[in-house]
Order: structure tokens, then sequence, then C-alpha cells
């Protein structure tokens, strides 16, 4: 995997090439990392992904929007498109990060794909930007049922074990991972009676919950 190969996995090629070479740096490996390109690309996809669910679906409320929204700009989407296009092969990281397998890392995954999106604002503007999320992002939404996701995993699992008069899903911290100020949670979400036990990881409890909670929904065939 190259910068090359990314590069037309994004529909699109730099003009400033150190502009993608920062994108995919880590701090832990040089003072010249991808953090501030991270807050950028990170307000650039809430809009981009705002704009693409006001269009396309026309009778939802503002509330059920943001609700999307927020599912498709959580942090296990952008991983996602992060192993979609081989981020992890081309990070640099620090030594210690490598050893702890960092280019694997959700959190880390995440962070890139956004600084990317950060760093093609930067080179070419909004409007191309805005082609590269979308061009990520029509595969999701082309078949996509907001009437089945408007509700947030944890709630659907709850909803879906009561409706069956199971006991409720508990959620267990397998482990803490990370610096206090880049923590990363793994959770178990355990449901005993149907022998289930699934793993999510996140930069905060309630997300790896959610995670869990999602892949749980997944495994007993309801997602």
């Amino acid at each position: 995997m190259s910068l090359e190969a990314l590069q037309r996995g994004l529909g699109y090629r730099f003009t400033q090439h150190r502009l993608l070479e920062q994108a995919v740096t880590h701090r832990s490996y040089s003072a010249d990392h991808n953090e501030r390109f991270e807050f950028l690309g990170d307000s650039i996809l809430n809009m981009v992904v705002a704009m693409m669910l006001f269009e396309q679906f026309g009778q939802l409320r503002e509330g059920e929007l943001s609700r999307l929204r927020a599912q498709f700009v959580r942090q296990d989407t952008l991983q996602g498109i992060a192993e979609k296009l081989g981020i992890g092969a081309v990070l640099h990281l620090g030594e210690g990060e490598l050893k702890s397998g960092g280019d694997r890392r959700p959190s880390i995954l995440a962070d890139a794909t956004e600084a990317i999106f950060g760093a093609v604002f930067l080179d070419s503007g909004f409007d191309a930007a805005r082609c590269v999320i979308e061009g990520l992002y029509a595969p999701m939404l082309a078949d996509f049922d907001p009437t089945r996701n408007l509700k947030d995993p944890k709630t659907a699992l709850q909803e879906l074990l009561q409706a069956r008069r199971l006991a409720l899903p508990r959620y267990d911290l397998v482990e803490i991972r990370g610096e206090a100020h880049a923590q990363e949670f793994e959770i178990a979400c355990v449901i005993e009676a149907l022998k289930v036990r699934t793993l999510g990881v996140g930069n905060s409890r309630r997300a790896a919950e959610q995670t869990a909670a999602q892949s749980a929904l997944e495994q007993i065939g309801t997602a």
C-alpha cells in the first residue's frame, strides 16, 4: 500500500503532497502531526454528512437527522472507511505505537481519516473535500433505511431483549489502554440468555458500549 494507492481510493490527487504526508503522521512520529488537520476534517465531515442526510431524507425531523449523523461520523464508521482505504499501512507512527499495534487502533485510524478530509480541504477547498466524502459515503446511503437505524444500538438492543422477555445485557469493562489524555476503552456486551458476548472499542466507555451493542445486534440477526 502506498500514498499513490490511497489517493486512487480517495478519488483525489493532492497538489501539495506534504499535506497528505502530514495527514497520515501521528504525533508519536513527528511534531508536524495530523491533530490540527483532524480538527478541521471533523467539522467538514459533519457538515457534508448533514447535507447528504438533509437532501436524501426529507421526511426526517431535526432530532432524527442528528441521530443519524452521529452514527455516520462515529469512530467505528470512520475506522471502517480507513480499513477500506488501507490507511493503516501508510501511517507514520512512532516506534512505541508501531509495537503496540497503532496501525490497527480504531481511534488512530478514525483520526487519520478525518485528518485526510481536512488535508483535502486545505489543498483544494470545500467542494473537493465534499466530493471525497460523498464518494466514500454514497454507497453506505444507497440502500440505507433510516426507520431501522434511528435508535442508538444500546437502546435498540435493550428494547429487543425486553420484547423477548429476556434480561438486559451486561456491559463489562475488559481493558483501558493508552495514556490519560488518549485512553481507549474495550467493553464486553454479555447477553447470558442467548450466550452472546461481543466486544466494542471506543475513546469513551459509552462509545465502546455502543459498538459492543451494535455487534450484539448483528450477531443475533437484527441489525
